[in-house]
């Protein structure tokens, strides 16, 4: 059942014999009224606090009974100033729980509908997302399991989960061997192993460090391809480097899952047939270990797209078959002459592409992609894509069978695109993006101010939010990330963002936030985002429901929210008066707690802030 957090505004209404009329009378302006007649009765002496006022005059607006809203900043009744009823119980729709077998829905990638599509170069687990015209789109709540527990705090999170709110055993006992994750009593254990790291990802992280430098700040961001628990980048976050790890629904079921349940960055993902849904020139290092990847396969094809989401110097790390074949031959069941033909074809790839082999040494294999295109241009390389301009377009985007250009340089020694800074001042050094005016929209003043309007924005939040601070969120998503200023004012935080840019709008600024270190991705918000649902503790959306309004029903994109926000979180909307009136119409039905409260800047500011947060409650658990 659900547990009730507050209360909805005072409402006076009057009847007439004509026609009912609602009043909402904004109490706000009340005791607005008596704070300066007590100031003008002091006569120039101490205001009389507003609190008191209120006690006077009855203006409760107690939201305190919230765990996660502060009762700070007072919420204001903007609906008696633009003619606006909230909560008209006539047209408030309650949504209901769904059936508890949707407890761990993935509408995009649900396997049940992937079925029907082509298994060839995994089609079949790629996003394919209900249709809302045929009403293939659930319009209810996806409950929690019985029991669930609000996650344990990081770091302790990174080694333990309860077991009631991710119930699968199969890893458990499929991978008992390599350490992946253990169950013990109630809750799971994540010891750090994996297929290729016996002796933990810490040690093995170590054995990487001695070929690719990973502690000097020149390696931040990182992308882990097959990720399974997403161990390797678990134990990244301790030096300073984040990684994207993304793995299918598959037959690991809720390997992805375990990772958020973690705090640590994941997202379901595949290798299949279309670009990952990142820009061009996004991480630092690439990395599979025992990824079952078919590097060998489709000519090449997905080496090519980690080519074009690696930097220029960047490093791909790679373990597991065929590496060390003479030796691992025979317990991978595999026949020498086949795994000698995968490595020799992922030896031709990478000389294609430009790449130097930098070492194998054991069980690891490095090689380095180029800082320009100087060279694979003077030797005529066949391989080169003609159009410069679709280097970044990756949302349902075909990979292609060519090397995607790096921008020009003048001489070889020159990163195409430009060097960044070491982190952590990559954070907020002008990205090369912008530096170099390749996004003539946003220029180096814009960005500043960005960063300026974001330090403030975070320190209202705070006021706003009182858990902000006190390391009880950790997995946050800024659903409308622009230039990625949220996550870089919450960088000294112990928190990670998914910095979500809209797909296809117009500029495209995720380059420019990888370029500042941080992590994110492409989604349409008319469906679904790629990931289980109760993974994320703060979601952020600033003027997200007026960039969609028209484009889709805004209510399953508020569902959407409910659905991967873990109980008792936390959503922030920044917007218009009308857009949050319709917001908290739509979230006063979805078991939300919310209030509306004034800009940072002061009440003249038309834009406000909607803060909502997810109510505790769990679905019934199976009747014998």
């Amino acid at each position: 059942m659900a547990k009730d957090h507050g209360g909805s505004p005072k409402l006076y209404q009057l009847e007439s014999k004509r026609k009912r009329v609602t009043w909402i009378v904004g109490v706000s302006g009340l005791c607005i009224f008596f704070y300066v007649l007590g100031a003008w009765q002091n006569n120039g002496r101490r205001p009389t606090p507003s609190a008191e006022v209120y006690t006077r005059v009855g203006c409760d607006h107690d939201m305190s009974s919230s765990s996660s809203i502060s009762s700070s900043v007072v919420p204001m009744d903007f609906e008696s100033h633009h003619q606006l009823v909230v909560n008209n119980t006539k047209s408030l729709e309650n949504f209901s729980p769904c059936e508890m077998l949707y407890s761990e829905y993935t509408p995009c990638q649900e396997p049940q509908r992937g079925r029907k599509f082509d298994r060839n170069m995994l089609k079949y687990r790629e996003r394919h997302c209900p249709n809302k015209e045929e009403k293939e789109a659930l319009r209810c709540l996806i409950p929690a399991p019985p029991n669930y527990k609000i996650p344990f705090k990081w770091p302790q999170s990174r080694d333990y989960a309860w077991f009631a709110n991710i119930p699968h055993k199969e890893l458990s006992i499929e991978k008992a061997v390599q350490n992946w994750v253990q169950v013990e009593g109630d809750r799971l254990r994540f010891p750090g192993g994996g297929t290729m790291f016996p002796h933990g990802a810490d040690a093995y992280i170590d054995d990487i460090s001695e070929l690719v430098p990973l502690t000097s700040g020149t390696i931040r961001t990182a992308i882990d391809t097959g990720c399974g628990v997403a161990s390797w980048g678990a134990y990244l976050l301790k030096r300073d480097i984040i990684a994207m790890s993304f793995a299918p629904r598959d037959t690991h079921e809720a390997q992805v899952w375990f990772a958020l349940e973690r705090g640590v960055p994941a997202m379901i993902g595949v290798m299949g047939s279309q670009r990952l849904p990142y820009p061009a020139r996004a991480f630092d290092m690439a990395h599979c270990s025992r990824c079952l990847i078919p590097w060998y396969k489709y000519d090449g094809l997905y080496l090519i797209e980690v080519d074009r989401v690696l930097r220029p110097g960047g490093y791909w790390v790679l373990s597991g078959p065929p590496i060390r074949w003479k030796t691992y031959w025979r317990g991978w069941e595999r026949s020498q002459e086949d795994l000698k033909k995968e490595q020799d074809s992922i030896e031709e790839t990478a000389r294609q592409l430009c790449w130097k082999k930098v070492i194998e040494k054991g069980d690891l294999s490095v090689w380095q992609k180029p800082l320009n295109h100087n060279k694979c241009i003077k030797n005529k390389s066949p391989f080169i894509c003609k159009a410069r301009n679709k280097a970044d377009a990756a949302w349902y985007q075909d990979m292609e069978a060519c090397i995607t250009p790096l921008p020009e340089v003048t001489n070889s020694d020159e990163v195409a695109g430009g060097a960044l800074e070491k982190w952590p001042e990559r954070a907020f050094a002008i990205p090369p993006r912008i530096s170099t005016g390749s996004i003539p929209s946003i220029t180096v003043e814009k960005f500043k101010e960005d960063n300026q309007v974001w330090n403030e924005r975070v320190s209202y939040y705070k006021r706003l939010i009182g858990l902000l601070p006190q390391g009880r969120y950790r997995n946050v998503m800024d659903a409308n990330a622009y230039l990625g200023g949220f996550a870089a004012a919450l960088s000294k935080y112990p928190v990670w963002v998914m910095n979500v840019v809209p797909a296809k709008n117009e500029p495209d600024t995720l380059g420019i936030i990888y370029e500042r270190g941080f992590i994110g991705t492409y989604n349409d918000w008319c469906e679904a985002f790629s990931t289980y649902p109760r993974t994320y503790d703060l979601i952020h959306a600033g003027g997200l429901i007026s960039l969609y309004q028209d484009r889709c029903d805004i209510t399953y994109i508020l569902l959407e929210m409910d659905r991967i926000l873990r109980p008792e979180g936390t959503v922030i909307f920044r917007d218009g008066v009308e857009a949050l009136v319709k917001i908290k119409s739509i979230a006063d039905g979805m078991r939300w707690q919310s209030r509306i409260v004034d800009h940072e800047s002061g009440p003249f500011n038309p834009e406000k802030i909607l803060i909502a947060v997810k109510t505790y409650w769990t679905g019934e658990p199976k009747r014998e």
